[in-house]
């Protein structure tokens, strides 16, 4: 098997119609930085069969945008072998492994288990893509993640995330529907929930506005509160839906608001207008990458920023005075 250390004579390419197998792990913010990828090997080698091997909730985001055809578990225990040194190998994962003609994998994979055992038991070309950009670096984490692709003769993809899905129908009569996300991975990257409050409070007093609020587990009583504090017909919750399900939804929206997080890179990937309220991390590498989409930040960090200069900068983007 070429493990990809080798200088290669030739692009990589898949013999005849081919395999193409990407293995991503991550949460949804690395998956769909990475569907720029799915879609240039798609665009590059249209009769190719593309997988992915990754975490099912994520990857279905491939399925239902057309950049993959097909997606197994990541976390599937009998794969547990494949990242063991000589371990025993399954043969059902064997043999699968043995049908791709190339293998492009960002996992973090530091002592090459994985590498090597794919090895064992496929011929596949192996190609190794970063497992987490490098957040001192001056590019975009899609770009960074897009590197890999050069081993095909690909060097000039569309580095931004599209999903590509038509938005769902919004109910009669519900305005303006304006998307709230107010979680994320870490607290340092939340604005504090009282300022949310304070927000949607001024919103629901001075606009037309329906707020949408939506959320997975980590954010349930967050956004409960919120709700309840909020008037039944002026706000509507998603909480814990179906990926594919929640980026039409944000589609159908006019406006997203949230931090530096998987569900704001959602959002814009689903082609919606939005802002990021940002935090601590380097806004060059990890703000989503559209042009729809706008990061606020204040010196003081979020904490200090005034919901007075949120409120205007959203009602600047959404139009009303």
């Amino acid at each position: 098997m070429n493990d990809g250390s080798e200088p290669m004579p030739s692009r990589a390419q898949p013999r005849g119609q081919g395999r193409i197998l990407v293995v991503r792990g991550g949460a949804l913010g690395d998956f769909i930085l990475t569907l720029p990828v799915l879609a240039a090997l798609k665009r590059s080698f249209p009769d190719a069969h593309l997988e992915v091997l990754g975490y099912p909730k994520p990857a279905s985001l491939a399925l239902a945008a057309g950049l993959a055809d097909a997606v197994r578990p990541l976390e599937s225990r009998a794969l547990a072998g494949f990242f063991a040194g000589q371990g025993a190998l399954s043969p059902e994962w064997s043999a699968y492994f043995a049908g791709f003609h190339v293998v492009l994998s960002f996992l973090y994979d530091p002592d090459r288990l994985f590498r090597e055992n794919v090895g064992r038991v496929s011929r596949a070309q192996y190609i190794a893509g970063p497992h987490r950009p490098n957040e001192g670096a001056a590019s975009h984490a899609t770009e960074q993640l897009m590197v890999p692709l050069q081993r095909f003769a690909i060097f000039d993809a569309d580095p931004i995330p599209r999903l590509g899905m038509a938005g769902l129908p919004a109910a009669a009569g519900s305005g303006t529907r304006v998307a709230v996300h107010v979680g994320s991975g870490s607290e340092t990257k939340n604005w504090p929930e009282p300022l949310w409050a304070e927000l949607l409070a001024t919103w629901v007093g001075s606009t037309d506005w329906r707020i949408v609020l939506v959320g997975g587990e980590a954010e349930v009583e967050r956004v409960e509160r919120l709700r309840r504090a909020l008037p039944a017909d002026r706000c509507e919750v998603h909480l814990n839906r179906p990926l594919p399900e929640l980026a039409r939804e944000l589609a159908g929206c006019a406006f997203f608001v949230g931090h530096d997080s998987g569900i704001s890179h959602l959002a814009a990937a689903a082609g919606t207008r939005g802002l990021v309220l940002w935090g601590p991390t380097n806004e060059t590498v990890w703000r989503p990458l559209s042009d729809r989409f706008l990061t606020l930040r204040h010196a003081g960090g979020l904490p200090n920023l005034p919901v007075a200069v949120v409120d205007a900068r959203v009602r600047e983007c959404v139009g009303v005075a």
